[in-house]
């Protein structure tokens, strides 16, 4: 833990609550299916059974006929660009071609939730049902028909959004046959071959990993109005107001201004509320010239919404005589679903991004498949590539009788080592969590049953404003752009506060809407608080600058000799001779004033990521009758850069823990044969429930980072990546088993204790 009494600051590395937990916690806070709006319509799709398939027709008059029923709409009614095969972003609207069971065919509008959802069992659809593809496995095939007849282009909003890595032009592998690979990569360097000739020893996995959906309490939800001289204002549960605006405009084929995109409470995102029904739900609101609200239900949500990829992943590695890495062999398979975009790249980089090696080939392809576009999850690709590279480290380490902590550390990436693409980690923490976790009781005194694994997210980056003005009443008010989905508004308000001398309680931070808000990317990637805090805190410092020079003139004093203590700026070591903020304000804010008013700004536009990384670990307790898994204990220590508020750095390492513990041993959206959703409810879908997760410990390691405020880096990623890896360790250490698909469920379990012994 961090102590922070001797972080030399007044606010900043304190605990505090979240400005919103109170909202959120009594229930006040409004989310957008609590919005109601005159005139407003309830919309319901109207899905299809089928996961490939034309539609021929569609009789809509029984469903016309049901009270309160205003239209039924498809896609081919909408007010959008044409084609429509030609609309950029992810949609769960059909545009002729079925491309998953469960993908809306028709939309419903109707006065009451209950007529919508009674007229969607009255519209009948005849389909042309054509070859589908259920999985990468078959897609890949050469002889394997294929998935979409009607292409689409290549989303890589969410990828891009997420981490500056992703848009890294790499080589491309040779393309299989197959019409459904629709991308290829290839990173290499040395002689891989000659590499494993020198090693003494190897290690090679496969891995599987099921898709799994981000299981937000908060299903997807998107309201759109139309005022009376025809702006559309969009009211949304999104991370990234700014896209969600252009894509809007895009598919309606307006001008950007006409489109204000209001960001409300996000009850849960974790990369997969990008931007899904925003468009959507607007085109239907010009259909109609009414405000629509469409909500998921929870099958709506885990069919068609945008979740974390299948994929299939195998990596060798090699070590010589002193335990140093001679050779790193993969190839990675991901499932990009019913249209491209995958977290392919990412994968890649880390697989072989952890570890010094300087004979590396890696190879990968992404497959079109007839189910839900893949989407982002909390660092896209990262579990699944560190489930795969850490279950070879360990079994490499143990191999070679090596203690698996100090066999990481001898071959950890430091500075300036080279990642897969070329590009070199800058600043990174990654030896120092390994040496934490090296040092904490639950490794010295380790009982059996102990694993561990590391994780790390290079990092998102994108352009960022900001401004920060001084009120009437003496307060600040900081206004961002951003979607505060993690308690990073909560961050701002200290950063202001630190910088401008005041309480926290002085200082408002407020999200506005696409309109008037300054610009910020994105909330994901692990990088609001690097970009968009920078960005805040240049504008208090502006505002401060300001606030100064103003004094200075009516205190007939020097800036450089001026403070700012409890609301009031005075000279040094002289409290009587000073001015409110509050006068100040109205000398700068009224008739006659004789002074600007004070309006810091903000900007950045950093190029350069900061790296987090993390080392856990986990003891586990395996019933060799059952197959269950027991969590006994876990310890998370992590590299933050600076904890600008500890509490909500904890809050997030945990809930990233839990997400881990997730992918381990509980969460996988299923398929039958015939391409039909089997887990379409939380009965079904199985996420860990409280007593499924033990005590977590956590360790806040600080590296700076060099563009962050006070030396931040983003935190949300790195959380969520090792748990599933350090898991699968703790199980081989407890019962020698090694296990290789997610999730470890019990009977995956019993197979590996029955493969142990052969």
């Amino acid at each position: 833990m961090i102590d922070s009494t001797v972080t030399g600051h007044r606010l900043l590395g304190r605990s505090s609550k979240r400005i919103d937990g109170e909202r959120k916690i009594t229930g006040s806070e409004k989310f957008t299916a609590d919005l109601r709006l005159p005139g407003m319509l309830y919309a319901r799709p109207v899905t299809s059974p089928l996961p490939h398939a034309r539609v021929r027709s569609i009789a809509k008059d029984a469903a016309m006929a049901v009270p309160g029923v205003v239209a039924v709409l498809t896609a081919e009614d909408l007010p959008v660009r044409r084609p429509l095969s030609s609309l950029p972003g992810k949609s769960p609207l059909a545009f002729g071609e079925i491309a998953f069971a469960g993908q809306f065919v028709a939309i419903v509008l109707a006065e009451s939730d209950q007529a919508a959802r009674d007229a969607v069992e009255l519209v009948e659809v005849d389909y042309e049902e054509l070859p589908a593809v259920p999985d990468f496995e078959s897609g890949v095939d050469e002889s394997a028909p294929a998935a979409r007849v009607d292409a689409l282009d290549s989303n890589s909003d969410e990828a891009a959004a997420h981490n500056a890595d992703a848009a890294t032009q790499t080589a491309e592998a040779e393309r299989p046959s197959s019409a459904n690979v629709s991308s290829t990569l290839k990173f290499e360097r040395g002689d891989v071959n000659a590499g494993f000739a020198q090693a003494v020893q190897t290690a090679e996995v496969t891995i599987r990993s099921e898709s799994v959906h981000q299981g937000y309490i908060e299903p997807q939800v998107a309201m759109a109005s139309i005022d009376p001289i025809g702006e559309i204002t969009i009211y949304t549960s999104t991370q990234g107001a700014f896209l969600a605006r252009s894509r809007a405009a895009e598919w309606l084929d307006r001008p950007v201004g006409e489109i204000n995109v209001k960001t409300m409470a996000v009850g849960g995102g974790f990369g997969g509320k990008f931007i899904l029904l925003e468009p959507l739900t607007a085109a239907l609101a010009v259909a109609v010239n009414r405000p629509v609200l469409l909500e998921f239900g929870r099958t709506d949500d885990l069919a068609a919404s945008n979740p974390a990829p299948a994929c299939e992943i195998t990596v060798k590695v090699g070590a010589d005589a002193e335990g140093r890495l001679t050779a790193l062999q993969g190839d990675l398979t991901f499932d990009t679903g019913s249209q491209a975009g995958s977290p392919l790249q990412i994968a890649a980089i880390l697989l072989g991004g952890y570890y010094k090696v300087e004979n590396l080939l890696i190879t990968g392809r992404e497959v079109v498949t007839n189910r839900a576009p893949a989407g982002a999850y909390r660092a896209p690709g990262a579990q699944q590539a560190t489930y795969a590279i850490e279950s070879a480290i360990d079994d490499l380490a143990e191999e070679l009788g090596e203690d698996p902590l100090e066999f990481r550390l001898r071959n950890c990436v430091e500075e300036g080592d080279v990642r897969p693409n070329g590009g070199a980690w800058p600043r990174i923490g990654l030896k120092d969590t390994l040496e934490a976790l090296r040092d904490h009781p639950a490794w010295k005194e380790r009982q059996p049953g102990t694993g561990i694994a590391i994780g790390g997210w290079p990092g998102g980056i994108e352009p960022a404003t900001s401004i920060c003005r001084l009120d009437h009443d003496g307060k600040f008010t900081v206004v961002v752009g951003s979607a505060d989905i993690s308690g990073v508004n909560t961050g701002f308000q200290k950063i202001a506060a630190e910088i401008l001398g005041l309480n926290e309680e002085d200082v408002v931070v407020t999200g506005a809407d696409t309109s008037s808000a300054p610009y910020a990317g994105a909330s994901g990637g692990s990088k609001v608080t690097y970009t968009v805090g920078a960005a805040v805190m240049k504008a208090a410092q502006e505002a401060r600058a300001q606030v100064l020079q103003i004094a200075a003139q009516h205190l007939e004093a020097n800036a450089d000799d001026l403070e700012i203590v409890e609301g009031k700026v005075q000279v040094k070591g002289v409290p009587s001779a000073g001015v409110s903020l509050k006068e100040i304000a109205n000398m700068s804010m009224s008739f006659a004033g004789k002074y600007e008013p004070v309006y810091g700004r903000g900007q950045t536009a950093i190029t350069e990521s900061a790296p987090g990384f993390a080392a856990h670990l986990a003891n586990v307790t395996v019933d060799e009758e059952t197959g269950e898994v027991h969590l006994n204990r876990y310890v998370a220590a992590q590299d933050v850069g600076f904890a600008i508020n500890p509490a909500l750095v904890e809050g997030q390492m945990m809930g990233g823990v839990a997400q881990g513990i997730g992918w381990a041993l509980h969460e996988a959206i299923e398929f039958d044969d015939s391409g039909q959703l089997v887990t379409g409810t939380l009965m079904d879908y199985v996420l860990p429930r409280s007593n499924d997760i033990p005590p977590i410990e956590t360790i806040l390691v600080e590296v700076a980072s060099e563009h962050g405020p006070f030396g931040a880096k983003g935190v949300g990623e790195p959380p969520a990546i090792p748990g599933a890896a350090a898991i699968r360790n703790a199980i081989k250490a407890a019962s020698g088993a090694r296990l290789s698909s997610l999730p470890m469920r019990p009977e995956r379990v019993l197979d590996a204790l029955q493969e142990r012994g052969k």
